[in-house]
């Protein structure tokens, strides 16, 4: 989970813990992908528009190395343009089932293609 808003991490997070999913969260794209390098996610649930490294820059490095170059991501983000390269995008506002359902179904994806 990688979104510069304290608050809307904390909406994220808790939606998918009680879907029983675990999640790890980030400020940042340059802590994310420190993050998945060192231990690979089943997803990347992104913003697009943060400091440091936006969600771009984090999703064509993740692209572009073979240890995170499989994982399904999702931009969730209120500029869609700004999401090239995501296998997803949900613009906000999206809903907590939306969410859930594009999750999982990027998920299975990446276990068919496995």
């Amino acid at each position: 989970m990688v979104d510069d808003e304290p608050d809307l991490r904390y909406l994220l997070r808790r939606v998918f813990e009680r879907a029983g999913y675990e999640v790890a969260e980030c400020g940042n794209g340059a802590t994310a992908l420190e993050a998945a390098l060192r231990s690979p996610p089943d997803l990347v649930v992104t913003d697009m528009m943060m400091p440091v490294m936006g969600g771009a820059e984090l999703v064509r490095r993740l692209r572009a190395d073979a240890v995170t170059a499989q994982i399904p991501i999702l931009a969730v983000t209120g500029d869609a343009h700004l999401a090239g390269g995501a296998d997803a995008v949900l613009a906000k506002p999206w809903t907590s089932q939306l969410l859930l359902t594009t999750a999982t179904a990027l998920m299975a994806q990446k276990a068919d293609r496995t």
